[in-house]
């Protein structure tokens, strides 16, 4: 038992300064009013803190309602730049539709042909038609007086090599003729002379003239080369003279298909003048309808300007509106965010206020709670001594316990029954009286027990708490 209880007061040093050397457990005045103290500040503390919830739960409402505010205002400046959007779109729209119209009646104005743009038209259909086949004819003509020039220019000289060729052909041949002649007569003067004359001057003679002969030869045959020579020449200029006739006679045929086409061609122009005039006719019975459309056309462009006039009127009207009812909106919410930030900063002065109160409040705690701890410690050591006290008691207790068994044991042995019953009666005595102490020392045990677990539910730590429960879970135990 009193080894239970040294374990309790060893395990928890926390209980000494409640046990008195009897095991009573005692409060002194300082510590009632310390734990009023105590008390006092923590309801402050709690108002404080109750303080402190509800000025922020206003705060947090006020950032809500700035936040809503800012959020209704981004709302209304998008519908507004929504509404400009749109009516920048419509606006953009209405100006294309009129550019469209405009553009459609410039060219519809274009379209319509004046009785001068017609005539303008027509020459100019004319000489685009008529340019061209006429510039091909002139072209045609050139080149056919062209190649009727050097026609006219071979024939000349085709007449000419001839003549001259006739003319070299008879010199040659009166030439040749004439020396013929004078042959014959020089071989009928030798034949007279051979008959008349001596043989040996005869056969000189005859050898003279037999080379006379060879070269008369020779030169004949140079004659008929030339005679070969010229009428080859007179072969090819006549070839060349057939070949010119034959590319001018191609010539002339082409001109005349040349022409013959240029007739068709000026009859497809005819066919297509008159094709012309009656598409001119077509396109004046267009032109009147074009004109009757021009007339609608403007009709519409005044009606969409007197349109776009209105919307623009309107435009400005509606904008003018929302400039007014975005400036109306903005006043309302500076007033507002004004208002809200003065709120703000008082509260912000109140929860510095409050923010200095507690530190201060904190402080002064602080230095009761080093206060309450120098008291606890000198109670401890106070309960030190006490607890010491009651070891020796303990150890007093323990020993007369022993005695008591070892007397007891002593009287077991004796074998006397008279002597047993006597022994018995005062070992039952003795018994019943350490029982008394016992469960008056676990009575104590327990009242010390039951406070100190006051006290540290009021003032003591989490440490000293866990203790005070780790003693009153021990004293069933004992």
């Amino acid at each position: 038992m009193s080894s239970a209880v040294f374990a309790i007061k060893h395990n928890h040093p926390s209980l000494d300064h409640a046990l008195d050397p009897g095991g009573t457990v005692k409060l002194g005045g300082p510590d009632t009013e310390l734990q009023k103290m105590l008390i006092d500040e923590r309801r402050r503390c709690e108002n404080h803190k109750i303080n402190y919830q509800t000025l922020k739960a206003e705060h947090t409402r006020l950032q809500d309602e700035f936040t809503r505010g800012q959020g209704e205002l981004k709302r209304l400046l998008s519908d507004k730049q929504t509404a400009q959007e749109k009516l920048q779109l419509l606006l953009a729209e209405l100006r294309g539709e009129m550019l469209d119209k405009t553009r459609e009646l410039e060219e519809l104005r274009l379209q319509v042909l004046t009785p001068q743009r017609l005539e303008l038209l027509r020459a100019q259909v004319q000489q685009e038609m008529e340019g061209p086949v006429r510039e091909r004819f002139n072209k045609l003509e050139e080149e056919t007086e062209k190649y009727r020039s050097e026609y006219n220019k071979l024939r000349y000289d085709y007449t000419f090599l001839k003549s001259e060729f006739d003319h070299q052909r008879e010199e040659k041949k009166i030439r040749f003729d004439a020396e013929v002649s004078r042959l014959e007569r020089d071989r009928e003067e030798l034949m007279a002379q051979y008959q008349g004359t001596d043989p040996s001057r005869d056969g000189k003679r005859v050898e003279s003239l037999l080379r006379e002969k060879a070269q008369l030869h020779l030169r004949l045959k140079g004659l008929e080369a030339e005679v070969a020579e010229l009428r080859a020449q007179r072969d090819n200029s006549g070839q060349q003279a057939e070949n010119v006739q034959r590319i001018q006679i191609r010539q002339f045929a082409e001109s005349q298909a040349a022409a013959k086409s240029l007739e068709a061609e000026r009859q497809s122009l005819r066919l297509q003048l008159e094709r012309l005039g009656s598409e001119l006719q077509l396109s004046h019975d267009q032109n009147t309808q074009l004109t009757g459309r021009l007339h609608k056309a403007e009709r519409e462009v005044n009606t969409l300007t007197s349109q776009v006039e209105g919307v623009r009127h309107s435009h400005k009207l509606e904008v003018a509106n929302v400039k007014l009812e975005c400036a109306r909106s903005r006043g309302e919410v500076e007033r507002e965010r004004d208002t809200l930030q003065g709120q703000m900063e008082g509260m912000q002065s109140d929860v510095e206020v409050l923010k200095g109160t507690v530190e201060r409040q904190k402080e002064v705690l602080a230095e009761r709670e080093r206060e309450l701890v120098r008291r606890v410690q000198a109670a401890r050591e106070e309960e030190f001594h006490k607890t010491a006290t009651v070891h020796e008691e303990k150890s007093v207790l323990d020993d007369r316990l022993a005695e008591l068994e070892q007397q007891r044991a002593l009287q077991d042995a004796a074998g006397h029954t008279q002597k047993e019953e006597r022994q018995s009666h005062a070992g039952v005595k003795e018994e019943e009286q350490h029982r008394r102490e016992l469960s008056l020392l676990c009575w104590r045990l327990e009242e010390l027990a039951c406070t100190q677990q006051q006290q540290m539910e009021e003032l003591g730590p989490p440490m000293d708490r866990n203790r005070g429960s780790g003693l009153h879970d021990s004293l069933p135990e004992l």
